[in-house]
């Protein structure tokens, strides 16, 4: 059986609770960046996003099914751990 990564309107939300938080705007951007799939550019969908293989296990790591969709909180919760631990001059992973 094949699984996919969440569907794409699950990141809406996502989306909305880091772009409404402008102080966690270069920590995504940072974020994104790091967690690309190698060589992004040269495949479809042509955008920074992690592999599937890596999203499934971060979600079923999270929540305990790699399916499951990610709450907005929990990536803002994300996000403000990583901006802590790059002011202490850490690199997140």
């Amino acid at each position: 059986m094949t699984r996919r990564r969440p569907a794409p309107i699950a990141w809406l939300g996502v989306a909305a609770a880091v772009c409404s938080r402008p102080g966690l705007w270069p920590t995504a951007a940072r974020q994104t960046g790091r967690l690309a799939r190698r060589g992004w550019w040269r495949r479809p969908p042509f955008l920074p996003l992690p592999g599937t293989d890596y999203l499934r296990f971060r979600m079923e790591t999270q929540y305990g099914d790699g399916l499951h969709r990610p709450k907005p909180i929990d990536v803002i919760d994300y996000l403000t751990w990583c901006r802590q631990i790059e002011r202490l001059g850490v690199t997140p992973a």
